[in-house]
């Protein structure tokens, strides 16, 4: 479950859900979000999609604004180089 290459830590149940996504194709889309508990950030599975969703329903469930103006530098640098780890864990995936 250790990322080394990052502050984020990546739950295993991520690279699976992507997995099935993939093989399976028991659902349309994987969600996946930054939680912080006890001082740790850990990427998790937010939400499944189900395969019977239409397109509008697929981007109403994606985040409005991944990385904020507002957002502190330090953050927007963390969550940057987290997602590119995290992309290369996740065989298969060109564009994020």
């Amino acid at each position: 479950m250790t990322n080394a290459a990052s502050v984020i830590d990546v739950h295993d149940d991520c690279k699976q859900r992507f997995l099935e996504l993939k093989a399976k194709r028991t659902f349309c889309l994987v969600v996946y979000k930054i939680e912080e508990k006890d001082k740790q950030k850990l990427i998790i599975v937010e939400k499944i999609g189900k395969p019977e969703k239409s397109y509008d329903g697929f981007t109403a469930q994606l985040p409005a604004d991944e990385s904020p103006d507002t957002a502190k530098v330090m953050t927007k640098m963390i969550c940057t180089s987290s997602k590119e780890r995290f992309k290369r864990e996740l065989d298969g995936i060109q564009v994020v």
